[in-house]
């Protein structure tokens, strides 16, 4: 392994197998050196100048001729390109590319973020030349063909900080039919920006955008997938300026079921723009200060709200899954340092955009589906079999008397949330339904949306930043022309998209062996939809993997300041080296060590995802609350060690858990009970099932943790055994 890097690509041959079955392999030729450039900190040790990559994937620090350090100075954050690579008693050699600057430069982890994951971030000579010829407002004959709604009061729905939007709505109450037979209802228009317009197939600003496939939100800045002529100007729908858009026209029963819905091109006039903030002041109180600042459109938001409450009910008799999350913004001063966390809180005016945005990607999805027309569809498949057995043997050790079955549908997980909201381990609970389901994907092959069970769903209402989106649009404008969209030739699907590839694969034959029919065969053209399904769903895991580096780097520059102080917190996952902590308020995470947690055996149980001690049966499991002190921050790895300061009160007795451990229990004194915990939900981390370790020596504080439940039960005098 000496002789490879991160990212290289080799052929490997299988020597034999570990005690857990997993192989063992060698390194038989390395076949492709990855060209990616190494981003690191420039160091001189004893003469010697070298690169740390920041990436501790790359495993080498990469040496630094002296000629070759440009006018990087040492401790600076450079990046470095290889001129020769490692080999199996040499170092990499390399020579400085480009001087990113110190390492606490304001945006200095974004810098480091874009290039550690290779994200796009300067738009090509080409794509620029291209947007300055566009105009600045829409031009006559840009109207023609389209439907004229500037007289439609259509509104857009933003946070307070959103820079570009591509959605407006507007709602009004309608009737279907006639006579008795009528059926009372709504009429939703749902208006998106129409990018297809404007980004021709094939030109330079389409290039660049689906080599970006989405926008990367980061905390003071976006790189955004269009130039910002079209993402913040010509496509964004600004008030009072007319737009060319996209109209899902919808009629909207009492029940919440779309009966009926059109697409067509329009011209439309944002008459407001709100923020959810303002809009749910609004409907809590309609004689309020908003709501007299705005009366000419507080009918229209009344009726948003009533067509939000319809569409509500509909999504309750499909059993979608719905939790509850709470979701962390970071504010920052100019200097980018960081002011407070808080906590992202959604309130009604969020979900009246939300179900209508879901019935527009409804739509679309069903009317490309009935057109025979290939597209890309938002696929999310249910739990895998060894998610969905790890979720029916822990659903089972909870004793709570409902599982899933053996082909769960979404009603049944969200019946169990419903029936647990109220437990004491409700958190506990919902984690594990929520991390025993698989991630959505983009692909030509629908198979439905599990969590939100719909038998088609697709993206259609955010062409500005995600490409899938801008593909969709061109399909539906292809279909009502009466021709076919053909997608231009695109590169072949890389090494960074291959799980992808191999789980549609397994999904595909899964299926069709349910079926008990052959896989259906793809033609050149079904590839080239493949191939674009797994580009953009790759991208928008680099572009997850890239905003979750620079919050976590900002985090733990943020916790470096509150080094040793204590905080109480709720642990949010249970795993076998230790457990993770999210602090009340802050909503930081961190590792509490199995070495911190007090002397003696502790056993992870992967049915009940829980750390248990062996002499006095303590117990950490998801919403155990705990008090810690900060003790270590790590910059380079994005970690944050927390140490236990006192027990937490969701620690239960050695009798309570000792049933069921498949070990010898014999005559053991009980302890004390303590209550079931309760906590707050925040994001949780994916459990690992790796085996535990002895402990090897303990401080003093894990000492008295380790005494305190022995100390307890001093009372009753344990019998000698």
């Amino acid at each position: 392994m000496r002789a490879v890097l991160h990212k290289d690509r080799v052929k490997v041959r299988i020597v034999r197998s570990d005690r857990k079955g997993r192989p063992e392999g060698r390194v038989v030729e390395i076949l492709e050196r990855s060209k990616q450039p190494i981003i690191g900190r420039l160091l001189q040790e004893s003469g010697v100048w070298l690169v740390a990559p920041e990436d501790k994937r790359y495993g080498q620090d990469v040496l630094i001729p002296k000629g070759a350090t440009s006018v990087a100075k040492a401790g600076q954050v450079v990046v470095v390109e290889l001129v020769e690579p490692p080999a199996l008693f040499g170092q990499p050699v390399g020579r400085i590319k480009e001087v990113l600057g110190e390492v606490d430069d304001p945006g200095m982890e974004i810098e480091i973020a874009v290039r550690k994951y290779s994200v796009p971030h300067e738009f090509s000579q080409a794509c620029i030349a291209l947007a300055r010829t566009l105009p600045d407002k829409v031009l006559p004959h840009d109207k023609v063909d389209r439907i004229d709604l500037t007289d439609v009061p259509l509104v857009t729905i933003d946070g307070e900080d959103a820079r570009d939007f591509d959605d407006a709505v507007y709602c009004e109450p309608a009737t279907k039919g006639r006579g008795k037979s009528a059926a009372k209802g709504w009429r939703l228009l749902v208006a998106i920006a129409d990018v297809s317009h404007y980004v021709e197939t094939g030109s330079a600003i389409d290039v660049d955008a689906y080599d970006r496939a989405t926008s990367v939100y980061f905390p003071r800045r976006v790189i955004p997938m269009l130039p910002e002529k079209l993402s913040n100007g010509l496509c964004s729908l600004n008030p009072e300026v007319e737009r060319l858009c996209m109209v899902c026209d919808m009629f909207v029963s009492d029940d919440g079921r779309v009966e009926a819905y059109q697409f067509y091109p329009a011209v439309m006039w944002s008459h407001a723009r709100f923020t959810y903030t303002e809009v749910a002041a609004i409907l809590g109180n309609t004689r309020g200060p908003e709501a007299i600042k705005r009366k000419d459109r507080v009918g229209d938001l009344l009726n948003l709200h009533g067509v939000y409450q319809a569409l509500i009910k509909s999504r309750q008799k499909r059993g979608a899954v719905d939790f509850e999350t709470t979701e962390t913004q970071i504010i920052c001063d100019e200097n980018g340092r960081i002011e407070k966390i808080a906590p992202r809180t959604r309130n009604v005016a969020h979900r009246v955009i939300e179900e209508a945005m879901l019935a527009a990607n409804v739509c679309s999805a069903d009317f490309i589906a009935q057109s025979k027309h290939p597209g890309l569809f938002r696929v999310h498949e249910g739990p895998t079999p060894e998610k969905k057995e790890i979720l029916q043997n822990y659903l089972k050790s909870t004793g709570l008397g409902m599982s899933i079955s053996e082909d769960p549908s979404p009603g049944e997980f969200q019946a169990i949330a419903l029936a647990t909201k109220d437990r004491p381990d409700a958190q506990q609970i919902h984690s594990m339904l929520l991390r025993s389901m698989q991630q959505a994907i983009y692909t030509p092959s629908n198979s439905g949306h599990f969590g939100l069970a719909y038998e088609a769903y697709t993206h259609f209402t955010s062409p500005i930043r995600r490409y899938p989106d801008l593909l969709v649009h061109r399909v539906i404008k292809a279909v009502l022309a009466k021709t076919r969209y053909q997608l231009p030739v695109l590169p072949t699907p890389g090494e960074a998209h291959a799980k992808l590839a191999r789980r549609l694969e397994k999904s595909g034959v899964a299926r069709a062996g349910q079926l008990k029919q052959a896989p259906k065969k793809t033609n050149a053209e079904g590839m080239a939809w493949l191939a674009a399904g797994l580009h953009c769903s790759a991208n928008e895991r680099r572009a997850d993997e890239a905003s979750r580096d620079v919050e976590a780097w900002l985090k733990c520059k943020y916790m470096k300041e509150h080094l040793g102080e204590e905080y109480g917190g709720v642990v949010t996952a249970a795993t076998s080296f230790g457990i993770f902590v999210t602090l009340d308020e802050m909503y930081v995470e961190g590792l509490v060590h199995i070495t911190e947690l007090g002397g003696e055996y502790f056993r992870f149980d992967e049915a009940r995802q829980e750390l248990r001690g062996e002499r006095t049966g303590t117990r950490y499991a998801i919403g155990t609350r705990v008090r810690i002190q900060v003790s270590r921050v790590d910059l380079d790895g994005r970690k944050i060690d927390f140490r236990l300061v006192q027990d937490g009160e969701g620690l239960v007795s050695r009798a309570m858990v000792d049933k069921g451990m498949g070990r010898d229990t014999k005559a053991r004194s009980p302890k004390p009970e303590r209550s079931e915990p309760q906590g707050k939900h925040t994001r949780s981390l994916l459990l690992m099932g790796e085996p535990i370790k002895r402990l090897g020596g303990k401080s003093a504080k894990a000492s008295k943790l380790a005494d305190k439940p022995a100390a307890a039960s001093k009372k009753a005098p344990r019998k000698r055994r």
